[in-house]
């Protein structure tokens, strides 16, 4: 199990064009979901979120209208203090959670200062055992994902090997 953040990295970028071919290879062959969700699940109990949180420190959080009223209660604020303090737009015009140097504004020595109220974005994250439809059509968010999130990597490999890709 490789939890090298720099080598995922590297790794992630070098193996790019690779998980690209291996995107349009699940999208064409017969797989079970449920077996790649359980590779997931097996992958996501080996590795502890908390010692790492590089997607915090990477990853953009989107978030959405019911996102903000479940953290306007969790933090005591209004929905406007909310949108002014802890939120901004991205180069898409999407409204995520503001980013600091550090990372997301909610993150604090590797923990979530959110937790429970986080954003249904950040809750399904990486997207492998939690998310809507199936892990193919999904794929598309995990390519980039490799290069910083060891369960994507991990996982990502480990199917690979199962189905006999190269």
């Amino acid at each position: 199990m490789l939890t090298d953040l720099v080598q995922i990295q590297r790794l992630g970028h070098q193996k790019l064009k690779e998980n690209q071919r291996f995107r349009v290879y699940l999208k064409t062959h017969n797989y079970s979901d449920r077996r790649l969700r359980r590779l997931a699940e097996q992958i996501e109990s080996q590795i502890d979120c908390t010692q790492c949180a590089n997607c915090c420190r990477v990853a953009e959080a989107g978030i959405k209208d019911r996102d903000i009223e479940t953290l306007v209660k969790f933090l005591g604020v209004s929905p406007d203090e909310f949108r002014r303090d802890y939120t901004q737009r991205n180069q898409d015009d999407e409204l995520i959670l503001k980013r600091t140097e550090a990372g997301c504004v909610f993150l604090k020595d590797n923990l979530c200062t959110v937790y429970e109220a986080r954003p249904r974005s950040c809750a399904t994250f990486p997207n492998l055992v939690r998310g809507d439809g199936s892990i193919d059509s999904r794929m598309w968010r995990l390519i980039d994902r490799a290069a910083y999130c060891p369960i994507v990597y991990n996982w990502m490999e480990a199917v690979k090997q199962e189905m006999g890709f190269r």
